[in-house]
């Protein structure tokens, strides 16, 4: 409904994790670096966490991408509610082998074939699974123990590990996991957008399907989108397609704060009220300092108690900001820079996976 009204040719908020709609946040830009140097390693197990929807999966989705599926065969685990059996059938089944009526013993020999013909052809093995908080105890010990095969020295199995926080705390606190957590290589937690992330974010969703400014969001709407989410991608995505389902609706061209309160308003009396995550002990206030606050780019004057912010008070902040932000891009391509040469270390200098970051415009 309201694509057709404000001219979208798809749906920018849909909870669906899509690697398409990829969006480079601070904390994103930092789990890249991790995941990205936990490939290059080839061995042990990589840890990522974070809050439900702060976009793990579609983090693991965009990794991914840019990796030749010639040269990795990726075994995803969905659901992990799993016994150590279970969970071998599951990976030999990954793996090529049919695990009908295998016992427990010739399921981990049918594996460690199937693992040597997939070094054989050229191609490393690579498990992810997703939820991990929820293995038990037994599962993750299996897991372990698969880390252990090797050829010629190199590990064939190498693992990432999706959770929530507490699986995190799992690994850290618990004595009965030390030895996993020796061959932990790499372990980050994947932190929510900061509030001046927002509107970019929203900004560069919209421009993949078409934005041209319709509709506008004032800058209290974002602060307001802010504060409801968290700055949680699913949450924030689950308020916008609410927000332009009632645009839609009403023909609106322009969203206020009291717009987007009343329909987080309406998602609390829906599906009750969402544990604020920490980013909410804040007031979510996006104003920079001497009272500036960046919306699309552009700086708007906010108010201040003395009487405004004057044009000759500007000045400097100008250029103090620009050169903060020479800082940034330098500092963003020494990074990217690193990464595609982890990369190419990985998959050799004959094919470059492309890791350039999606970048959204304002219309």
């Amino acid at each position: 409904m309201y694509d057709d009204f404000y001219g979208l040719t798809g749906k920018p908020f849909q909870l669906t994790p899509d690697p398409a709609f990829w969006y480079d946040t601070s904390a994103h830009r930092k789990a890249m670096a991790y995941l990205t140097y936990g490939l290059s390693e080839g061995e042990g197990f990589i840890v990522i966490t974070g809050e439900p929807g702060a976009g793990k999966t579609t983090l693991l989705g965009h990794v991914l991408s840019t990796i030749d599926p010639g040269r990795l065969n990726v075994i995803r685990l969905v659901t992990t509610q799993l016994e150590p059996e279970d969970l071998l059938q599951v990976i030999a089944s990954g793996l090529g082998v049919d695990p009908a009526g295998l016992s427990k013993a010739q399921l981990l020999s049918a594996i460690e074939r199937g693992l040597h013909a997939t070094a054989r052809a050229g191609r490393r093995t690579l498990l992810v699974v997703d939820e991990a908080q929820s293995l038990p105890l037994s599962a993750l010990e299996e897991l372990r123990m698969l880390s252990n095969f090797q050829a010629g020295g190199h590990a064939l199995l190498q693992i990432f590990l999706l959770g929530q926080p507490e699986f995190r705390e799992r690994l850290q606190g618990s004595g009965r996991v030390e030895q996993l957590r020796q061959r932990v290589i790499a372990m980050h937690h994947l932190d929510p957008m900061e509030a001046h992330e927002v509107e970019p974010y929203i900004v560069h969703r919209l421009s993949l399907v078409g934005w041209n400014g319709r509709p506008d969001f004032t800058p209290e709407a974002i602060e307001a989108l802010y504060r409801w989410s968290g700055g949680v991608p699913r949450r924030l995505n689950l308020l916008m397609g609410r927000v332009l389902l009632l645009g839609g609706v009403e023909e609106m061209e322009r969203f206020d704060a009291a717009d987007i309160d009343s329909v987080a308003g309406e998602l609390d009396e829906d599906v009750g009220q969402l544990d604020e995550p920490e980013a909410l002990a804040s007031t979510a206030d996006t104003t920079g300092t001497d009272g500036v606050r960046p919306v699309r780019g552009v700086l708007h004057a906010v108010p201040t108690p003395g009487g405004g912010v004057q044009p000759a008070d500007l000045a400097p902040l100008l250029e103090r900001i620009a050169r903060l932000e020479s800082r940034v891009a330098e500092q963003d391509e020494t990074l990217r820079r690193v990464l595609m040469l982890l990369v190419d270390w990985v998959e050799g200098d004959d094919r470059r996976p492309n890791i350039d970051r999606l970048h959204g415009t304002a219309a």
